[in-house]
């Protein structure tokens, strides 16, 4: 290390010597050749690095709720991935990516479940996936607001999904796991999902606005 550092020297020296006015300014040529030398020998500190986290589907939880005559009816899917990419400490910097089968639909009760795989609703033979990508995350105390595209039916839409941050904690086998929920109200009309029934006396059987609720725990990779 002590050569190289030497070698250095006499090389800015040389390099500067050809460059720089001869002026009587010695100081100002001491810091510049300092600034050669140790450069190379302690790089700038770099920022903490975001890290990769695998969605634990086992402890999380996507589901969604739509007005059904007078009340509503709440649904799940069965069947979904995903990974966070986050510093705990600076979740501003972080991103989620989540990946949905729609075939996987279950509001406990079959032959609904088929109707919503139909190209009445999901079309799920033509669109086996909907999915999630952030592209700004917005943190204020433990409260976020996660921004991002939701793609239903090959239509990509902006949406703001709102929720807290439940912290980072060991889990039984020492992993690190890290939690978080988050809410939205997305209009299935602009993705296509019409289908809808007049009601005798007035009215129709499906409200258009779905409420999606999302919980997730997920392990250090």
């Amino acid at each position: 290390m002590e050569l190289y550092r030497r070698s250095l020297y006499y090389l800015s020296a040389e390099i500067i010597e050809n460059i720089t006015p001869r002026v009587p300014y010695m100081k100002s040529r001491s810091v510049l050749l300092a600034a050669l030398v140790l450069a190379p020998v302690f790089p700038a500190a770099s920022g903490a690095q975001a890290t990769a986290w695998t969605i634990d589907p086992v402890h999380s939880e996507l589901t969604f709720r739509i007005r059904h005559y007078v009340t509503k009816v709440r649904g799940t899917f069965a069947k979904w991935q995903g990974s966070v990419t986050a510093d705990p400490k600076n979740l501003a910097a972080g991103s989620v990516d989540v990946t949905i089968d729609a075939k996987s639909i279950d509001t406990n009760n079959e032959q609904r479940d088929g109707h919503l795989r139909s190209n009445d609703f999901f079309a799920t033979d033509s669109f086996p996936s909907l999915t999630f990508k952030s592209n700004k995350v917005e943190v204020k105390g433990s409260d976020l607001k996660i921004y991002g595209d939701l793609t239903i039916r090959g239509i990509t839409k902006p949406v703001v999904l709102s929720g807290s941050f439940g912290g980072v904690t060991k889990g039984m086998q020492g992993e690190e796991r890290m939690g978080f929920e988050a809410t939205t109200k997305i209009n299935r009309l602009d993705h296509k999902v019409s289908w809808n029934r007049a009601v005798e006396g007035g009215g129709i059987m499906l409200g258009d606005e779905v409420e999606i609720n999302i919980t997730i725990e997920a392990t250090r990779k």
